[in-house]
């Protein structure tokens, strides 16, 4: 779990994990927890700061009830971008028309983006079929085994991903 120090408008000073924000404005003062949905705000009940190791306890306690029982936010695009060319779902690119060196024969693949937690992702190539034996059935076929291999791959991160938060809330 990530942590950072805060001082507070009157001078003091709190540890605070990532996932809690510090709100102070003319009429509240106080901690919101933004993990999860709805987020949460925690009161310091005060104007000069007093409660606000309190209402920051309660937040952590409540933060590690959420992270327990949610999963961790991952940060793995989940939509299409606008500005993509195709209706191809996210992480696979294509079809990819190619000749490798010595054939004389082109093909086609769609390239598939596999995310891995804490590390870098890996690419990987679906083969659709050559430029003789292009059939839609074949690039369906194909495409539903890049869309597989993208689940899988995310499915992965997502287990990964809220283990590791699960085990850094241990050390809170």
């Amino acid at each position: 779990m990530k942590f950072r120090t805060i001082t507070l408008p009157y001078g003091t000073r709190c540890r605070v994990p990532e996932h809690i924000q510090r709100i102070d404005s003319h009429s509240t003062h106080g901690w919101q927890l933004r993990y999860g949905t709805p987020t949460r705000f925690f009161s310091d009940r005060s104007h000069d700061n007093k409660g606000a190791r309190a209402a920051l306890a309660l937040a952590i306690v409540e933060l590690r009830a959420r992270v327990k029982k949610l999963p961790a936010p991952t940060g793995l695009q989940k939509r299409v971008s606008a500005h993509k060319q195709n209706d191809l779902p996210v992480g696979i690119s294509g079809p990819i028309l190619r000749q490798r060196r010595g054939s004389s024969v082109q093909e086609c693949s769609f390239s598939v983006n596999l995310p891995r937690f804490g590390q870098k992702p890996l690419r990987r190539s679906v083969y659709i079929a050559s430029k003789n034996t292009y059939t839609k059935e074949r690039y369906e076929k194909a495409l539903n085994t890049a869309i597989e291999l993208r689940k899988a791959a995310e499915e992965e991160y997502q287990k990964e991903a809220t283990a590791a938060k699960r085990k850094s809330m241990a050390k809170l």
